[in-house]
């Protein structure tokens, strides 16, 4: 293997180690902190990121031009509410759990490419996506477990997503990388901003200390995903985003005490193992960035 391809999937697994670790500040904040606010300063740090973005040629104007207002203002929001719905996840749910629910993301891509893209999808991919949401029963149980509001901003977080990945397919070939990445930033810091003015209240040093790492961390993902995808494609970088629950796990246990059944790990094992099989299938070249495009998937 060339030594470029190493170092890029060496660069995702560390993106998606960094994000795992951003992701442990949010539930570290323990739902201390009003969502929106969480956010927006998740957002605000993701402006670190913009140099690394910016290409040569690229003006700062670029930042706020798009040449599809509608799709453009359609991300920002997406981006807004999977920043939102991640946040509330993995306050609310043990983070290997969260991340079992968002990895539905690329059975909700396959879904929406047929509807929105008309790509033509075989029954193997349509197998995959099945056997996904099998797996969501099984973490779920419905009827057997109460299921609270963690769990569908896990899905929508997911959700989210993947309609962020359609619009990046769509825009990718008219617009430029730096305006659909002021997308996945304005819209969180215009949206929670308004939406965290009624009840928001300054945070203390120790809460600073994690939204800091929250937000850092984040940007520091989405710069290492960006280095990976410029170098190894992104059938190569996309599968390692599954490394992230290994870190849930090893987090879970050694920081946050969380304790897993068995039918968790049979539902995410078949979850992530649908997922990974999605994504070898995938024919399409993945956009680049990330869920938390989105804050991670920004």
């Amino acid at each position: 293997m060339e030594t470029s391809v190493v170092k890029g999937v060496a660069l995702a697994f560390l993106a998606y180690a960094t994000y795992a670790l951003s992701d442990a500040s949010i539930k570290l904040l323990d739902g201390s902190l009003d969502p929106f606010l969480v956010v927006f300063i998740g957002a605000l740090f993701g402006i670190l990121a913009i140099p690394f973005v910016k290409r040569p040629g690229d003006r700062w104007i670029d930042l706020v031009l798009s040449r599809n207002w509608p799709m453009w203002g359609l991300r920002a929001i997406m981006a807004a509410t999977g920043s939102l719905a991640s946040v509330v996840a993995f306050t609310a749910l043990p983070m290997a759990e969260a991340f079992a629910l968002i990895f539905l993301l690329p059975a909700f891509v396959t879904i929406l490419s047929v509807l929105f893209l008309k790509e033509q999808v075989g029954w193997r991919r349509w197998t995959a996506v099945l056997i996904g949401f099998g797996g969501v029963l099984i973490v779920l149980r419905p009827g057997f477990r109460e299921l609270g509001i963690g769990h569908l901003a896990a899905i929508a977080s997911g959700f989210s997503g993947a309609v962020t990945i359609i619009l990046l397919r769509k825009l990718g070939g008219t617009e430029k990388r730096i305006s659909l990445y002021s997308a996945g930033l304005i819209g969180p810091i215009v949206l929670s901003f308004i939406l965290m003015l009624p009840h928001a209240s300054w945070p203390s040093s120790g809460q600073w200390l994690f939204l800091t790492s929250y937000g850092v961390l984040s940007a520091a993902g989405n710069v290492f995903l960006m280095l990976a995808s410029a170098r190894v494609a992104a059938s190569l970088v996309a599968p390692t985003q599954y490394s992230q629950m290994v870190w849930a796990i090893i987090l879970g246990y050694t920081v946050f005490g969380d304790h897993l059944d068995l039918y968790m790990l049979v539902g995410a094992t078949i979850i992530v193992a649908a997922g990974l099989f999605t994504f070898v299938r995938e024919k399409q070249r993945a956009p680049w960035g990330r869920r938390h495009p989105s804050v991670h998937p920004q």
